[in-house]
């Protein structure tokens, strides 16, 4: 085959698909900007579940903090991209059990995302230096962001922190960001870079021989202790408090056979070493994400979670902790026009709407962890069994 156009002109889109053998007159302009070399689109199904959620009103704080000024109690329509058989009427059920029950409510705990780069230095005791030294001039970096008049910066990535680690020679730093309505890597990733090269290296009280924009301390795109545990976008609770008669009568088991799935997992989780304790939550994570434009790649930290179950007077306690839904709202694929529409469905379009986005994405991955641990707690997890046997696709 010879070398294919790179462009994303229409010419070169037509040439691309013609040497593909595939047909030559679609019309891609409104995609020639979300990726290189655009030669089509892929079509997965879009299935839609129902969710009666508790949602918070949220804004950030002049200090960065999420402060809530508002709770409204509504029925939402969200959508689910995916091929897995199943996993809406899963979804679904496990939002009809909460809505028997008063329906799900969700918070928003904390927003925070980072970059974390490193400094190379001449020895340990110069890289200890040089993390004190950054850990005291965090207001000054803030203020130099502001300030500066470095075309590439980004006013909407607001540096909040930075977190130091010293291994051997090397200075780890996690600069800690807001980034509005944004998932944000791109605007961090700019401002970080300005940080690195025109702040620290001409000012720092010690030689640095090696900077890295980028080092893997927190853990981009993987699951991380680090993340787990200190966040890295929105940090999110769902939470739900089933009444027996809607375990039984939906859910088809019992309060008890639910809390005692809940410890053997927990177990199994913490002999395994997983960077979770949840059940299924990256089916639903990925699917919102697929419906709605978000970066696929971020389904692995985002769908990092810590569920819990607890038997209370009269049901069951279920809730489940995101520390890193990485979302947005703008930017990226969100302004596609599928992704957009969707968006628009679930009232998430524009400014002012992450926080939403992301408790609705918590609750419905909530949704499926009660479904799925409902059917893995039946006698020998047959109901699970059932459900992947006739929902399956074809059989072998």
């Amino acid at each position: 085959m010879p070398a294919l156009p790179r462009k994303n002109d229409p010419a070169s889109i037509a040439a691309r698909r013609e040497a593909l053998g595939l047909d030559g007159s679609v019309d891609l302009s409104d995609y020639a900007n979300a990726a290189e070399s655009v030669t089509g689109v892929a079509v997965i199904p879009v299935s839609v579940a129902q969710l009666p959620i508790s949602l918070g009103a949220y804004a950030l704080s002049e200090e960065g903090e999420v402060v809530e000024s508002s709770r409204s109690d509504e029925e939402v329509a969200v959508p689910l991209a995916h091929t897995e058989g199943g996993l809406t009427a899963s979804v679904q059920r496990g939002a009809k059990a909460a809505g028997l029950s008063g329906g799900f409510r969700t918070h928003v705990v904390a927003d925070r995302i980072t970059r974390a780069s490193c400094f190379v230095c001449r020895d340990a005791g110069d890289a200890l230096a040089l993390a004190r030294w950054i850990e005291d001039r965090v207001d000054d970096a803030r203020a130099f962001l502001r300030d500066s008049d470095i075309a590439e910066l980004s006013s909407y990535a607001v540096l909040r922190e930075a977190k130091t680690h010293v291994v051997g020679p090397m200075c780890h730093v996690l600069w800690r960001f807001t980034t509005g309505d944004a998932v944000g890597p791109n605007m961090m990733t700019r401002n970080a870079y300005a940080l690195n090269m025109a702040f620290v290296l001409p000012n720092a009280p010690v030689p640095i021989e090696r900077t890295m924009l980028e080092a893997n301390m927190g853990g981009d795109k993987k699951p991380s202790h680090e993340f787990f545990q200190s966040g890295h976008g929105k940090t999110v609770i769902a939470e739900v408090t089933l009444s027996d008669a809607a375990i039984g009568r939906v859910l088809h088991t019992t309060a008890a056979d639910l809390e005692a799935l809940s410890w053997a997992g927990t177990h199994g989780a913490v002999a395994s070493g997983m960077q979770s304790v949840a059940f299924t939550p990256a089916s639903a994570v990925a699917a919102v994400f697929a419906a709605t434009g978000q970066d696929l790649g971020m389904v692995a930290t985002s769908s990092m979670a810590h569920g819990t179950g607890r038997r209370v007077d009269g049901g069951l306690h279920a809730s489940i902790r995101f520390p890193g839904l990485e979302v947005g709202t703008v930017g990226g694929g969100t302004s596609l026009p599928t992704p957009h529409e969707w968006l628009s469905v679930l009232g998430c379009v524009g400014p002012g709407t992450v926080y939403r986005f992301a408790q609705i994405v918590a609750a419905t991955a909530l949704a499926l962890e009660i479904s799925a641990s409902a059917a893995m707690a039946t006698a020998g997890s047959e109901n699970f069994f059932r459900a992947h046997f006739e929902r399956g696709g074809i059989r072998s």
